[in-house]
């Protein structure tokens, strides 16, 4: 059962480029995502050809490109030519007439039991292709083929990579407050294909990718403690990361996958530990007599930031991921919670609470250049994209269970996940193999 639930994370796919362009023709049409104005790209994205399925995969790459907010699919009924032939060049006049400055193109085949996707990007204006690509999957898994071009459309024209071909974990949540269900639960990054991993018989927190998107660290909490478990996702065999006296959380690993970065409650007072996964030796991190959790390492694996409320409040810190020398890198109004360093190193994304408001903020790493990106009544637990452009964590309304969003580093552009239903504590899984 447990193989089945990761079946697209498992499955074949090949990837490769046919015709493209010469490196010297670039587009003019490139979008540039650091500044704060952007205005959405116009494209053009006109079902591929081959039955349903080509209308399907032109959909989901719509919806993708559409949530990223850098870009204006057109409406289909505006389109002047009909019936593209992915190996003749498209009519750019039709397309220039009604504004669209990228296309996208393609063909579905049905090769003996495998589907084979050939897509085409074109520069409108200057006639130029931009990209050609071919893939190749089992007929169950054209939506992962509709992320991958999602993706080499979106790395072609941002000059970043792409984040679509993911997966999410979270808690899903269900019945009421005092008789509230939670289940861990994993999706793609749209919200399509969830899926329970846990019955719901105890309570599940924080759940955390590992680098290979195949293992996923949680808290469980039951009636005789808490525990941490590591949870293999295409085995389904789950072992539980030691006996620890006291209570154990906010488990997350190392960049590299080989530890465990967690926090151990004793007598009121919290301390942050690491595990070695491959001896299942742990070490001690700190020995403040105050509250310490929430440990993130910095992408190199040579730091971790958490928070404490050592100064009296809660407040980021960050230190060797040896230990020693943690040093403060919030100074703002307010409490800081949950820090999550980026996949690229360039930020420390947080949960910042002031008044009775909580916020998504994100600093450097030095503590500089803080920007709050979002604010409602209860905005919590921050995920990044495995580009670090992105972030989803989940937002609460008063007597209304908790819903994902994402927003990205401006700020700019915040949407709530296409996934019904309540869930909280997402983890953004790196892009899948």
């Amino acid at each position: 059962m447990r193989r089945k639930i990761l079946a697209l994370m498992a499955a074949a796919l090949t990837f490769g480029a046919v015709a493209a362009s010469p490196p010297a023709a670039r587009a003019e049409i490139e979008v540039d995502v650091n500044r704060g104005d952007i205005q959405p790209l116009p494209i053009a994205i006109p079902a591929l050809s081959g039955g349903q399925v080509g209308a399907d995969i032109a959909g989901v790459i719509t919806s993708n490109l559409e949530n990223s907010g850098l870009f204006r699919p057109l409406d289909p009924a505006s389109f002047i030519e009909r019936d593209l032939n992915v190996a003749v060049t498209p009519r750019f006049p039709d397309w220039k007439a009604i504004n669209a400055q990228a296309l996208i193109n393609g063909a579905v085949v049905d090769d003996g039991g495998r589907l084979r996707v050939d897509f085409r990007l074109w520069d409108v204006f200057s006639g130029q292709q931009l990209l050609g690509l071919q893939f190749t999957a089992s007929p169950e898994n054209w939506r992962r083929v509709a992320h991958k071009i999602s993706d080499a459309v979106y790395e072609r024209l941002t000059g970043e990579k792409g984040y679509f071909d993911t997966r999410v974990a979270f808690v899903a949540e269900s019945g009421g407050r005092i008789k509230r269900v939670t289940r861990l639960a994993i999706m793609d990054q749209d919200g399509a294909n969830p899926t329970y991993l846990t019955d719901g018989g105890f309570i599940v927190m924080t759940p955390r990718f590992s680098p290979t998107s195949q293992e996923i660290t949680y808290m469980e909490l039951r009636p005789e403690g808490s525990a941490i478990y590591l949870l293999n996702l295409e085995s389904g065999r789950r072992e539980k990361l030691g006996d620890f006296p006291g209570m154990v959380f906010s488990p997350r690993f190392s960049p590299d996958g080989g530890r465990v970065a967690f926090s151990v409650e004793r007598g009121g007072n919290s301390d942050i530990y690491v595990m070695n996964l491959k001896s299942r030796t742990s070490q001690r991190l700190t020995s403040d007599p105050a509250i310490d959790t929430s440990p993130s390492f910095s992408p190199d694996g040579s730091q971790i930031v958490f928070n404490s409320d050592r100064g009296g409040s809660p407040q980021l810190y960050v230190m060797s991921a040896a230990g020693g020398g943690a040093r403060r890198i919030s100074f703002g109004e307010g409490r800081y919670t949950t820090p999550v360093w980026s996949p690229t190193g360039e930020y420390i994304a947080f949960t910042k609470q002031t008044g009775g408001s909580f916020h998504i903020g994100i600093m450097r790493a030095d503590g500089s250049s803080e920007r709050i990106l979002t604010t409602s009544y209860l905005d919590e637990g921050p995920t990044w994209a495995p580009n670090g452009r992105v972030l989803m964590f989940f937002r609460e309304e008063p007597g209304g269970g908790p819903r994902l969003w994402t927003v990205d580093v401006t700020g700019r552009i915040l949407r709530p996940n296409p996934r019904q239903g309540s869930g909280s504590d997402p983890a953004w899984s790196p892009l899948l193999q």
